[in-house]
């Protein structure tokens, strides 16, 4: 009887698959990733005690204190064991049967799905993603990792530019899954010709990711997210840590770039996108950026050339056709500018913006009438566009229409009540209608908002002037002096002023300074301050 029952126990060995207790671990258990606590214990571990599922949950709750990562982690690991449960009621092994399986638990059952765009930024993190069954092709693929890393699956993240999936690959059989499309497969041409994957051997695109590298790709979106809500710093730290991971990854180079050009830091930024473009070649959204970085260090003609250098890989790419247009503009190539707002309009017929940069062309080629009726198409689109409001106002001006003007401008505050050139503009035409406490009210506004620009203490001090208060008007002459000390109408000022104080001497001191300065001084006033001090 012994002998028997032994040879049942060993039959039954070898043709049943191995079934698992609800209480068996899972394939991650015991890996010192899952006690980390930071991201820079996760980036020091090695690459087989990574935990993907943990480390995401770590920058979630660097995003939110109110996530709670260990609470995910226990859905993960129940999820996990449904899955398992599942493959072992089909008596099937966690292999690449195990795929389909996993999809309709998760894509049907469950109801995840991928969303349209990636316009809201808790979209990338794991816990939202679980929270609320969306996610978009980063997101979703981190969630198929985790549940993979789980279950013991050969599973790992790929990216192309632009995009992320999985790949399961156990070295004898391999696909793509598409977590975007309910883990569908797509061959690697797919991904290849769609998405412009650069031609390069020793670059990141379509390679199998190592966990570490996943993160990498996490968190350069996570540096775009801490941008979108102008946590600077946090978005700094996340970029440049995406670049130490993944080196050769073009996005992560030039969504860096972007933060160091928002910055100011030119050359750094300069530096990033070149990398990017050594990268990909292909990328018409780094050449742009790349142009906007040579704009600022005036570089229009380099700019251009980057310009339509995007324009030429993408023919579609209207935020290019704005940049071009903005540096045709500062070269006074009116015409050219023209053209490319007017490429761009045939793209977006509906984007007020274009309209109001076409206004602006026109504006400063002298075409008040045209520039006009830009504004106003502009403004039939979006009611509320304070700049075309302003343009509106800037085109009343020139051509003697005051009260046109000064209702523009006011309908520009009202929309945008801190706009510097529109509290200037208005206060000009008040100052110009001889309403001078008007125009006080509205530089005071202005300087507050903007107390370093010497012009607009300068304003103030006329308007003062003319109202004969000559103790402010000495006040806001002598800021405006501070500031711009070069400023000669502002000592010119200053001169009349103090004469009008009885400060003589002071008087000629600054009509001196005016007059060697290039001003045309007031002859009559500079006989009287020297006949005062005779």
């Amino acid at each position: 009887m012994k002998k028997v029952l032994l040879l049942i126990v060993c039959v039954a060995a070898f043709t049943v698959p191995p079934t698992f207790g609800r209480d068996e671990p899972l394939a991650n258990e015991g890996k010192a990733g899952l006690y980390a606590r930071s991201i820079e214990q996760v980036l020091r571990l090695r690459e087989e005690e990574v935990d993907i599922a943990t480390a995401a949950l770590i920058i979630s709750e660097q995003w939110s204190d109110l996530v709670h990562g260990r609470r995910y982690l226990s859905r993960l690991d129940d999820m996990a064991l449904e899955i398992r449960a599942r493959l072992e009621k089909k008596k099937l092994r966690p292999k690449y049967r195990a795929i389909p399986v996993i999809n309709e638990y998760l894509f049907d059952e469950l109801g995840f799905k991928p969303i349209s765009e990636a316009s809201d930024p808790n979209d990338l993190f794991l816990h939202s993603v679980l929270d609320r069954k969306r996610g978009y092709c980063l997101s979703l693929s981190i969630l198929y990792l985790s549940l993979g890393e789980r279950l013991g699956l050969p599973l790992y993240g790929v990216v192309v530019p632009g995009h992320f999936f999985v790949k399961y690959d156990d070295g004898q059989v391999r696909f793509n899954i598409e977590t975007t499309s309910k883990g569908g497969s797509a061959p690697d041409e797919h991904y290849k010709t769609k998405f412009k994957v650069p031609e390069d051997d020793d670059g990141i695109y379509m390679r199998k990711l190592s966990k570490v590298q996943t993160l990498g790709c996490f968190l350069n979106n996570l540096g775009n997210s801490y941008c979108d809500i102008g946590d600077t710093e946090s978005a700094l730290l996340a970029l440049e840590t995406a670049v130490e991971i993944n080196p050769s990854l073009g996005e992560s180079r030039a969504n860096l770039g972007n933060l160091y050009l928002r910055n100011g830091q030119i050359e750094d930024a300069m530096y990033e996108y070149r990398t990017a473009l050594q990268i990909n070649p292909n990328d018409a959204k780094t050449h742009s950026n790349l142009g906007n970085a040579y704009t600022k260090r005036g570089w229009l003609n380099d700019a251009i050339a980057q310009y339509c250098h995007a324009l030429e890989l993408d023919p579609n790419f209207t935020q290019a056709y704005k940049n071009l247009a903005s540096a045709y503009c500062q070269l006074e190539m009116f015409v050219q500018a023209e053209a490319a707002l007017k490429q761009a309009l045939i793209l977006e017929p509906k984007d007020a913006s274009l309209y109001n940069q076409l206004g602006d062309v026109y504006n400063q080629m002298g075409k008040y009438r045209q520039a006009i009726s830009q504004y106003k198409k502009a403004l039939k689109i979006k009611r509320n566009l304070a700049e075309a409001h302003y343009g509106l106002a800037t085109c009343y001006n020139k051509l003697g229409l005051v009260e046109d003007e000064i209702r523009a401008y006011k309908r520009a505050l009202a929309v945008k009540p801190n706009m510097v050139a529109a509290l200037v503009g208005l206060g000009n035409a008040y100052f110009g209608k001889k309403k001078y406490d008007a125009a006080i009210e509205q530089y005071k506004k202005a300087v507050r908002i903007k107390p370093d620009d010497g012009m607009i203490h300068y304003n103030l001090g006329a308007a003062y002037s003319n109202k004969d208060d000559y103790k402010q008007a000495v006040a806001a002459y002598l800021k405006a002096v501070e500031i711009e000390p070069e400023m000669g109408d502002a000592h010119n000022g200053l001169a009349f002023a103090f004469y009008k104080l009885k400060k003589y001497d002071l008087a000629a001191k600054h009509i001196k300074v005016a007059e060697q300065l290039g001003v045309e001084i007031d002859k009559k006033l500079f006989r009287a301050i020297e006949k005062k001090l005779r």
